[in-house]
């Protein structure tokens, strides 16, 4: 396999199942010669999160880009297939021009993406954990200053379903993380 060959392409994945995907091209990689001569390797993109549970402070990792995952490959028309009908896998990211065939995302995107950049500072993102029934205050969009209780968390989504009332009616609100603050 010709290393000038290897570019790196995006696979959309269900989401929730980007692991799935990378541990079964993983293990194809050990069992099949045919997977080993195209496929180089596989990421998923992930970041450290602060999170603060009961008053505690935690580090955990989270995925970068729920629904994608990255494979260094050569994409020849015998690749193709392999990769496109792995179980889970809904197909390649392509620029959205009338091509059959993927375009390679630049190792520069690669590498903003994996975190290779001269950046030698970590930065941790602080992520508050909303719990239903917790008070919160909306802080941006067309509510802002409105009061409410959160009714559902869609974690990975990072969103909340928030009721506040309004002019004497419960109206419920579909509000991102950082639209939010506790009261």
């Amino acid at each position: 396999m010709a290393e000038s060959s290897l570019k790196w392409y995006v696979l959309r994945a269900i989401s929730g199942k980007e692991n799935k995907v990378k541990e079964y091209i993983e293990g194809a990689l050990v069992t099949s010669s045919l997977f080993k001569e195209y496929v180089s390797q596989v990421l998923i993109p992930i970041e450290k999160v602060v999170v603060q549970r009961n008053g505690k402070r935690a580090i955990k990792e989270r995925n970068k880009l729920p629904g994608y995952v990255l494979v260094e490959c050569n994409l020849t028309d015998e690749c193709f297939p392999l990769l496109r009908n792995i179980p889970n896998v809904l197909g390649f990211l392509s620029d959205g021009k009338s091509s059959t065939k993927p375009a390679p995302v630049s190792q520069a995107e690669i590498d903003k993406l994996v975190g290779n950049v001269d950046d030698t500072t970590e930065e941790l993102l602080l992520e508050e954990i909303y719990l239903v029934g917790e008070k919160v205050k909306v802080t941006d969009g067309p509510f802002s200053g409105f009061n409410g209780v959160i009714s559902d968390v869609f974690e990975d989504k990072r969103k909340l379903r928030v009721v506040v009332t309004i002019f004497d009616r419960q109206t419920p609100l579909e509000l991102g993380f950082n639209q939010v603050e506790k009261e």
